[in-house]
């Protein structure tokens, strides 16, 4: 008898509501719904075919599983029976009196194929199972069994019990939500032939960097428990409990008490929330028509309104069959057109809202030829319903001065007329507005965001060039074009007086002026030796290129993500390679660029007379901006370490310090923190924090609870670079604290070139789908692979369903 097809090395089973009938003679048997969670039944088999003396585990594992079945709430009680007896198998009667089978048992074919059938229909009749530990060497040649228990464990791992960390990441079932997020226990840990997750859904990881796995370690993505709607019914897997202590532990039994609610019927749970096949990704956006951006421009930054419109923005380049000019002698240098798009999900078209003439249309190459300004960010107003009040962050062409080669960066106000989707430029009302150099590219930020008093936060890059300082700081002095210099962002983002390199908060007023907020980083009132040196606006200094900004509303917290600088390796006389950075910001503060970055890695001091003889290493703890092109404070906010980071070599490197503090950045000594990133050509983009009870309860697509508190972080590209969910820890993560847990996510928002290869800014909707935007496959430019996308969840809702609890069952 089987179940399934064997894919990928697992059985893929079928849904339980479509699952093929048990063989004529098991049509009988069926798994009651007892009158009460005291009636409940589990039957532990430890069967084994392993010769000698039973393991110690086998009766400290009975033991546990009876007095977790007394325990609790008298609707969550349970009766607990156990057997060596593989004839229990094919007792239909007794099969069907049971809600849930443990297997406790030290592997090897125990079943014979009669009784494996027995097994097979007891799950289709919507039984439960769970699996401990060296359940997954059971039944080694049935292609069923594996797809039950989910993996099989691989030669080659460690054979002695070690304390590890095991990363909670599941908080919603009932077997881990109550765990610590981080949970350091003994165990002997298996490591798997064929990494499940994707065709499980995994509750549990252990960290391979706490303990020694082996010649057969999995990596940073290494499951420990996991469950799945299986064949009917319902399995659940953990590979703890290999131990006798195990059983003693407060945290493990109730581990498998929330295995044991599932699998029994007396609570619901959802266990295909991370399965891959759950997922589907559409593009929204067909490519736009020849010599037109009628669909979407360069794709640059979008935002969901309340009735489910999306509005995405075209920073300024148009398709490759449009002129770029690059002659500053020409009136029309760089100028493009930056488009707000609007998607309707009831009528599926687009409409171009409108058009702002800006400053961003080129071309690429050299930087002194490139330009990363026009339209950079985009948010509606918090009464958008009412209003109709659109802000966009943009360069406007008309106030661009060639001969200095100035322009101006602006915020405004716009109102969409909800009728036609059609912007009134007319309307416009300049919130604020700020200088920015462009003789040189780059660094331009845009990204715009809301917390829940009504502040808008903006994100402004540096506005400085890469190429005089290798790639390392940034802090080169010398160049300037008439004054203003173009390679020293302490100009910008080291200066308390400048806007840009910034993330700046203020409070937007209906006539379209604005309040600064308190707790902001300055009040503008600061002076150093006599004169007025701060700007009230700045909540976050010393970020270099923040595409992306979020502020979760349930929490106020603000998640950012910028770009470093251009270093392929760390260099002992200048600093840091180039590390791209996302931090948990929960209150205003000093981030650090161009003087440090990471976990507080200081950069070399240069400056004139001779900008290539490094000075002394920055002090984080107390940075000062002595630049000649600071017209701030010298004295500046002490740097706040940040949560990620990575390198081309990997994920938050690390460097032994010396006795000041400054680390060795000898490639070879560094330790890599957070193994699950990489980078390479790599742009930080920062993602939402996901809230499930903020989406419509009518919903079918939106993403299921699971997901609810973890923090999207991506990249741009798609190859090595991080697209995760992560979960932080609140007590640490607001000086810096590193991520307790992440998953991959490139299955669910999948990669490659037909799938979102450039991620250019992700944001759910309020039906609860997550909207992508894929910039295409060219620079400067929209192409063909320009496009919308909706990732949709299609797995339904937890399970059993509510009829199937087994009565006094919590739901």
């Amino acid at each position: 008898m089987t179940a399934g097809m064997v894919a990928a090395g697992l059985v893929s089973a079928p849904a339980a509501d479509a699952r093929p009938a048990p063989e004529p003679s098991l049509t009988t048997m069926s798994v009651k719904s007892p009158p009460g969670g005291a009636n409940v039944r589990v039957l532990i088999f430890y069967g084994s075919a392993a010769a000698g003396e039973e393991s110690p585990v086998v009766n400290a594992g009975i033991e546990a599983i009876e007095k977790i079945g007394l325990s609790g709430p008298a609707d969550q009680r349970f009766k607990v029976e156990a057997t060596n007896d593989a004839s229990v198998f094919t007792d239909e009667a007794r099969l069907g009196r049971l809600n849930t089978i443990v297997f406790l048992t030290g592997g090897g074919d125990v079943l014979d194929p009669e009784q494996e059938a027995g097994l097979e229909a007891y799950m289709e009749a919507g039984g439960g199972f769970v699996g401990v530990h060296d359940a997954a060497r059971a039944e080694p040649y049935s292609d069923w069994f594996t797809g039950l228990v989910g993996a099989r464990p691989a030669a080659g791992g460690p054979t002695t019990v070690q304390r590890a960390v095991v990363e909670v990441g599941d908080r919603q079932h009932p077997a881990t939500k109550e765990l610590p997020l981080q949970w350091k226990r003994p165990d002997k840990w298996l490591n798997w032939v064929k990494n499940p997750s994707g065709q499980v859904h995994t509750v549990a990881r252990v960290r391979e960097s706490s303990y020694q796995p082996g010649s057969s370690a999995n990596g940073w993505d290494h499951p420990v428990s996991w469950c799945r709607d299986y064949d009917g019914g319902r399995s659940f897997y953990t590979g703890m409990g290999g131990t006798v202590s195990s059983y003693d532990e407060t945290d493990f039994r109730a581990h498998l008490r929330g295995a044991l609610l599932w699998t029994t019927r007396l609570t619901r749970a959802d266990c295909k929330a991370t399965i891959t096949g759950n997922y589907r990704a559409e593009r929204l956006t067909r490519p736009n028509q020849p010599g037109q951006n009628d669909q979407i421009g360069e794709p640059h930054g979008l935002v969901t309104a309340p009735d489910g419109r999306v509005l995405y923005i075209g920073r300024g380049g148009a398709d490759s069959s449009q002129p770029v000019i690059t002659d500053w002698n020409n009136p029309d240098i760089g100028k493009g057109k930056g488009q707000v798009h609007v998607y309707d999900p009831r009528t599926k078209k687009v409409t171009l809202a409108g058009e702002l003439t800006v400053f961003g249309n080129k071309g690429g190459g050299d930087e002194l030829t490139k330009v990363e300004e026009g339209l950079l960010g985009i948010e509606l107003d918090p009464r958008f319903e009412e209003n109709g009040w659109v802000y966009l962050h943009y360069t406007p062409h008309s106030q661009i001065n060639r001969e200095t080669r100035m322009a101006e960066r602006r915020v405004s106000r716009f109102t969409l007329d909800p009728a036609t989707d059609k912007l009134d430029l007319s309307s416009e009302k300049v919130l604020l507005k700020w200088p920015v150099q462009i003789h040189s590219c780059c660094h331009a930020g845009g990204g715009m965001t809301w917390d829940s008093k009504g502040n808008l936060y903006i994100a402004t890059g540096d506005n400085n060039s890469s190429r005089f300082s290798d790639g390392y700081s940034g802090n080169n002095p010398e160049p300037d074009y008439k004054g203003v210099s173009f390679a020293d962002a302490r100009r910008t983002a080291g200066n308390t007086n400048n806007l840009n390199g910034k993330i700046l908060r203020i409070h937007p007023e209906p006539d379209g002026t604005y309040t600064i907020p308190d707790g902001n980083l300055f009040t503008g009132e600061e002076t150093d030796e006599g004169g007025g040196k701060t700007r009230g606006e700045i909540y976050v200094m010393g970020v270099r290129n923040p595409a992306r900004i979020f502020v979760d509303q349930k929490t106020d917290i603000l998640y950012a993500g910028w770009v470093g600088p251009d270093a392929s390796a760390p260099s002992p006389t200048w600093g840091p390679a180039k590390y791209d950075t996302f931090a948990v910001i929960t209150k205003a503060s000093n981030r650090g660029w161009p003087y440090c970055m990471g976990n507080e890695q200081p950069y070399r001091d240069r400056n004139l007379p001779d900008p290539t003889k490094p000075l002394g290493w920055y002090d984080c703890d107390h940075p000062k901006n002595e630049s000649p092109n600071n017209d701030g404070l010298v004295n500046l906010p002490p740097v706040t370490g940040n949560n990620i980071w990575y390198s081309p070599q990997g994920g938050a490197p690390d460097f032994p310090r010396d006795a000041n503090g400054v680390p060795s950045y000898q490639q070879e000594e560094a330790k890599y923190l957070l193994p699950w990133l990489k980078g390479g050509g790599q742009a930080a983009m920062n993602g939402p924090v996901y809230r499930y009870d903020t989406v419509s309860a009518t919903s079918d697509v939106k993403w299921p609870a699971y997901w609810d508190g973890k923090w999207f972080v991506g990249d741009f590209y798609d190859a090595d670079q991080p697209r995760n969910a992560v979960i932080t820890d609140p007590k640490t993560h607001g000086e810096g604290g590193l991520p307790v847990h992440s998953e991959s996510l490139k299955k669910i928002v999948p990669i490659g070139t037909d799938g979102i290869k450039n991620l250019m800014d992700w944001r759910f909707g309020p039906d609860g789908a997550l909207y992508v935007l894929d910039y295409g496959r060219g620079f400067f430019t929209s192409d063909a692979k320009s496009a919308l996308w909706r990732v949709t969840y299609t797995g339904g809702g937890p399970t059993p369903a509510a009829d199937r609890l087994a009565r006094g069952g919590a739901q």
